[in-house]
């Protein structure tokens, strides 16, 4: 096919030789299968954020630093120059973040370049060469369920034992390839000891494994892995050998209310953001 006009760049310097086929398209970004010389790889072209809520951007991204004092202000106050800024910095922290897990062993795309809002990366194939299904195009029996879902908490381990919580796991950005599920789209990515939501996106990213797989497999949905890995990152015990039990016991003392109301608040606000997502595909 035509080069698409945000992929032309990359035709002219020699990076990518030629535009296959589109692949997906969703509010973030649309994906393209490419040629690289005797590679088949995956552009991921970046839109605008429009689809985004302020207060899922304030979430996501609290701690993440601009050195660039005139871009904080831009950024602070909104202006055309401060969104296109904040779009950067969104795309560039999937970059980061896709680098940085991949370095530590992290079942991720494997990058190879970022160039004018283009992440050009590995394209996750099954067994048969062709582009891998995300998980919620898949039923599985009971033994895969459990297989896959445990593949998965080891990465959630590796994740955020290199310090990365994802931010938006799910059935969803999960790819199944012909040797496992491979962990795709991280821009939402947050650090996890700097970011003072961290712990609740944690646990509700296992918990979107447990509530999937639990599909399949009934006896995961009494587990209680996000607690007890959370737990254990807390407390400094937390490494990628862990073995985990899936059992939590919370440690008891007086309720703090308006924890647990902003938490129902968080839960609420994102369930309604999940909503839009699987509307727009």
């Amino acid at each position: 096919m035509k080069a698409p006009p945000r992929l032309q760049s990359l035709v002219d310097e020699g990076l990518i030789d030629t535009v296959v086929r589109q692949l997906m398209s969703g509010k973030e970004a649309m994906v393209y299968v490419v040629r690289c010389g005797d590679e088949t790889r995956c552009a991921k072209v970046y839109k605008e954020a429009t689809n985004r809520s302020f207060r899922q951007a304030v979430d996501y991204t609290e701690n993440r630093k601009v050195k660039n004092t005139r871009l904080q202000r831009a950024m602070a106050k909104g202006t055309k120059f401060g969104r296109q800024a904040t779009e950067a910095a969104w795309q560039s922290a999937e970059v980061d973040a896709l680098y940085r897990l991949a370095a530590a062993g992290v079942r991720v795309p494997v990058p190879y370049n970022f160039c004018d809002g283009v992440l050009l990366m590995e394209l996750v194939t099954d067994a048969e060469g062709d582009a891998a299904p995300r998980l919620n195009d898949v039923v599985f029996s009971a033994e895969d369920a459990l297989g896959h879902h445990a593949t998965l908490l080891k990465e959630v381990v590796r994740m955020l034992c290199a310090g990365v919580v994802h931010g938006d796991l799910s059935e969803f950005n999960v790819l199944l390839a012909a040797d496992g599920p491979v962990i795709i789209d991280l821009p939402q990515a947050v650090d996890a000891a700097g970011n003072n939501h961290a712990k609740r996106m944690l646990l509700r990213d296992v918990e979107n494994l447990k509530v999937f797989f639990g599909q399949f497999a009934p006896a995961l949905l009494h587990s209680r892995y996000g607690e007890e890995i959370w737990s254990l990152y807390e407390r400094g015990e937390l490494d990628t050998a862990t073995v985990l039990t899936g059992q939590f016991v919370r440690a008891s003392g007086p309720v703090d209310v308006g924890g647990v109301l902003r938490e129902v608040d968080d839960a609420r606000a994102e369930e309604s953001a999940r909503r839009v997502r699987m509307a727009g595909g």
